[in-house]
């Protein structure tokens, strides 16, 4: 079992990314107030756990605002989850692959790109599949069901 330590929402496209508490969640939709809603991206996730192997690489702190995810959790691995379901507090959300690390991740700090791109360090990507909110401190789990 693990948690939600940080939730982002991104203002606008190449916008900044705004720490929130709580965020409405709409099912096959995305997260209320973020600028990328739709398709199978609707919410991104990232480990905690594998972030700072990241910065242990880069040998630095680095703001996880940098990776442009909006989900940060900790006691969850993403390494090959594509087609599990996640439960989020009330929300379960269908993981439909992991998010590659982009040239932007180089432009928040040199290196970053190469250091996200081992073990699904940059996260995984997918559907809401349920309306809900969920809120900092929320546990997240793996369920047993596979993703529709």
């Amino acid at each position: 079992m693990g948690e939600l330590t940080a939730i982002f929402l991104k203002r606008a496209r190449r916008g900044p990314m705004d720490p929130v508490a709580t965020v409405r969640c709409d099912a096959g939709a995305g997260l209320a107030g973020n600028a990328d809603r739709g398709g199978q991206r609707q919410v991104t996730l990232l480990s905690a756990e594998r972030w700072r192997e990241a910065e242990a690489e880069l040998g630095a702190e680095v703001d996880p605002r940098a990776r442009r995810a909006n989900l940060l959790t900790t006691g969850i691995d993403y390494v090959g989850s594509r087609g599990r379901v996640l439960r989020v507090g009330a929300v379960r959300i269908a993981v439909r692959g992991e998010t590659r690390p982009c040239g932007r991740m180089d432009e928040a700090f040199p290196g970053l790109r190469r250091a996200l791109e081992p073990d699904w360090r940059a996260g995984a990507y997918g559907e809401l599949l349920d309306d809900g909110e969920i809120s900092l401190g929320d546990s997240v789990a793996w369920l047993e069901e596979p993703a529709p």
